[in-house]
């Protein structure tokens, strides 16, 4: 699979099988990160790796998963088999300046993750100080998004946008994503 077609079919995964996610590839997803662009080449960001049960149990009731979807959260047996949270190191950089690091990191680790097939959900409706007390995080990390993981129990598609940006599932749980069309988006000069 190539940069575009990861691109073309990669859609936010919100509901998982709980099957695992090999730590070979966990750790492919995360090295994608590690060699994102990052700015002054600082390099401000580490990665935690949630994959215990109970763990995962005690995020979840600190996430939302889908805000078009207001009366919608996955079970707990639809949630990612793996959370990797992505950290800003303030000994390095102060985070408020972070956002386009994680930006770079998080796109990469998702087109990894497309590449090799597992199903992946960029997370920042999430609650950042409760999540580094239960993650017993030293006071230097700042949490700045979660990235779920695992194998997709749904597909989803993209078509142009009509009336609205909503996405939205359909009766059998599948995600439909509108786009602007490439016409909206690029700026005659």
């Amino acid at each position: 699979m190539n940069v575009y077609d990861a691109a073309r079919s990669r859609r936010t995964i919100r509901k998982f099988k709980q099957e695992p996610v090999s730590r070979e590839d966990i750790m492919k997803i995360i090295d994608c990160a590690r060699l994102a662009p990052y700015g002054a080449n600082m390099q401000p960001l580490k990665f935690a790796v949630i994959e215990d049960e109970q763990k995962r149990r005690d995020l979840f009731p600190l996430i939302k998963y889908a805000g078009y979807l207001s009366d919608w959260n996955p079970a707990f047996e639809e949630c990612p088999a793996v959370f990797i949270a992505v950290l800003a190191d303030s000994s390095i950089k102060p985070p408020a300046n972070t956002e386009c690091d994680c930006g770079a990191a998080v796109m990469s680790m998702c087109l990894e993750a497309e590449e090799l097939g597992i199903g992946s959900c960029w997370l920042g409706a999430i609650d950042r100080p409760k999540i580094k007390e239960r993650l017993g995080l030293d006071e230097k990390y700042d949490v700045k998004y979660l990235l779920g993981l695992g194998i997709p129990a749904q597909s989803g598609d993209v078509f142009d946008i009509k009336d609205d940006i909503k996405y939205y599932f359909d009766e059998n749980g599948n995600v439909h994503v509108p786009k602007r069309t490439m016409d909206e988006i690029i700026v005659k000069l």
